[in-house]
């Protein structure tokens, strides 16, 4: 699958928004919204660790915020890019938020099978079938740009000492 110039872009801001967010003490996960013309009109973070909440993820910080600030009949002209698959309560979140189209980096089989081989703490279930279960249609490309994207997680989910 291809990726647009302006996609990719978006895809490396959102990989650089995860180191930030790392480099903060919170989980290695940045996402952005774009309207219609590609222009970003927010950024969000992971905040699990400094926010005390384990709901706090980018796509979740993003749509709350696009959810108080942008007229919900236009999010569905916008694109969320995100450095990692949104997983099953964020993809529910983007979903209910009207945002019509998802740009993701990380794919959550990937990142899943490289920090939980044995799949024993994560939900398995792709933001594709999330989608696929509701009454619109959510516009959905990814994987793309993998190594990119698991480079900002490396050493941060294996114990110490291991």
């Amino acid at each position: 699958m291809s990726l647009a110039a302006t996609d990719e872009r978006h895809l490396r801001t959102a990989i650089e928004l995860a180191r930030r967010s790392r480099e903060k003490g919170n989980h290695p996960f940045g996402s952005l919204l774009t309207d219609a013309d590609g222009v970003v009109v927010l950024e969000a973070e992971n905040s699990v660790v400094t926010g005390c909440d384990v709901t706090r993820h980018a796509e979740l910080n993003l749509v709350r915020d696009a959810s108080s600030r942008i007229d919900a009949d236009s999010l569905g002209s916008h694109t969320l890019y995100t450095s990692t698959e949104p997983c099953a309560m964020c993809a529910g979140a983007i979903y209910w938020s009207g945002i019509g189209r998802v740009v993701f980096a990380l794919s959550s089989a990937a990142f899943q099978g490289k920090i939980d081989p044995e799949g024993a703490a994560g939900l398995a279930l792709s933001c594709r079938e999330v989608f696929a279960r509701g009454g619109r249609t959510v516009d959905v490309s990814g994987p793309h740009l993998e190594d990119l994207a698991w480079a900002v997680h490396e050493g941060f989910w294996q114990p110490e000492g291991t």
